[in-house]
């Protein structure tokens, strides 16, 4: 049984997902059993401290150290979460990185703003073009610099398309104050820091479509700050890149 799933996480759509339920189910079924005990012991207490049974204080306090052991008791299963199941897959992640970039992953950069994103794709040649802040306006609101040559095929997209059963790399920045890009089907968030890109990865194993989130409070419209996501087959996928790639060179290549 998983107390996750009873808790309603919505179903896991990305390789690495199934590591991360294993380790929300061992912590939950941690908590569970603090609850459950701590609990019994606030019982306890209530029953063999009630003041009809002791109308008088007592002034010797706790002589037993039950309560020492189970506290380091409940130290000892923190560690073996940390260093057994966090550690691991964090390293896996980190180790696999490499690997990643060498089986031709989706490459998207992730724009955040209040309140909204913005995904830039490279275009057919796989290669962003420069993009400068001083260079946004209400026409080119990434500040995409069209002079470069690698910027004619780039194009922009109000959803996230990518293709399933293929890395998506996702390159995670923001125009104004500090977001977080968060994918729960896929297991996966990322702070969106102005200024800077950080990259996140993952690999979905089906077609779906749903909805991302900012996971950080980012003022008054956080709550409206939702976008969407598509994952499709990469025969499609790739029909709709070139598609948008192409017309993309077309707009942005002067005439003669």
């Amino acid at each position: 049984m998983s107390p996750s799933k009873l808790l309603g996480i919505p179903e896991n759509f990305s390789v690495h997902g199934a590591d991360v339920d294993h380790i929300l189910d061992v912590v939950h079924w941690f908590m569970i059993a603090l609850f459950v005990g701590w609990t019994l012991f606030f019982l306890y207490c209530l029953f063999r401290f009630w003041h009809r049974r002791n109308p008088k204080a007592s002034y010797e306090g706790v002589r037993s150290h039950l309560s020492s052991h189970i506290e380091i008791g409940v130290i000892i299963i923190e560690a073996v979460l940390l260093l057994g199941f966090a550690f691991p897959l964090w390293a896996d992640r980190t180790d696999r990185w490499e690997t990643v970039q060498q089986l031709d992953p989706v490459r998207v950069r992730v724009v955040g703003w209040q309140f909204g994103w913005t995904y830039h794709y490279s275009g057919a040649d796989g290669k962003f073009g420069r993009h400068d802040p001083m260079l946004i306006s209400g026409s080119n609101d990434l500040g995409i610099d069209y002079s470069d040559p690698n910027a004619l095929d780039d194009f922009t997209s109000p959803i996230l398309k990518i293709a399933t059963n293929r890395p998506a790399v996702l390159n995670i920045g923001s125009k104004d104050v500090i977001h977080n890009y968060s994918i729960v089907p896929m297991r996966i968030q990322q702070d969106a820091i102005p200024g800077k890109e950080i990259p996140m990865w993952f690999t979905p194993v089906r077609a779906m479509e749903t909805f991302v989130i900012c996971g950080q409070l980012c003022g008054e419209g956080h709550a409206n700050m939702v976008g969407s996501m598509e994952v499709v087959g990469n025969d499609e996928f790739m029909k709709w890149f070139d598609s948008q790639s192409e017309t993309a060179k077309k707009a942005n290549t002067k005439a003669p």
